[in-house]
């Protein structure tokens, strides 16, 4: 992909659910949908859902749609943190940029590791050695 591509990509993801962005009117009934627009360039994320979730970002040149990620994922602890996700996913790379890094831990308790291993990423918390909380993402 080309970097200026792949810097828009990043910049788009930051500005949107990532950094908390604000939804724009929803597509379908019930989606969560977040866009960014810079130039002829416009970023799109939609998803459904919240504990279970699907979703998928896309590109567009000119309202010409030339990139795709779909995105599916389940919350599969009580202590699941939302706004964790959203600091990992700040932290996306030049490298990896269609998500967030590959590895990511938070420096304040409770600890919280995230890994992402050939398109499967585990979320974990861990308030202390018997409890744990995690999302998956297919």
């Amino acid at each position: 992909m080309d970097k200026n591509i792949i810097d828009f990509l990043i910049k788009a993801k930051r500005v949107t659910y990532a950094g908390k962005g604000a939804e724009t009117e929803s597509s379908r009934p019930n989606s969560h949908d977040l866009q960014y627009v810079e130039g002829k360039l416009k970023y799109i994320d939609t998803y459904l859902g919240g504990l279970k979730f699907a979703g998928q970002e896309a590109l567009w040149n000119e309202n010409i749609p030339f990139w795709s990620m779909n995105y599916t994922g389940r919350v599969i602890g009580n202590n699941f943190s939302g706004d964790f996700l959203k600091e990992a996913l700040l932290n996306v790379t030049e490298e990896y940029p269609f998500r967030g890094p590959l590895h990511y831990k938070n420096v304040f308790p409770p600890i919280i590791k995230l890994s992402c291993k050939s398109w499967f990423w585990q979320m974990k918390l861990f308030r202390n050695i018997t409890k744990q909380s995690s999302i998956e993402l297919f």
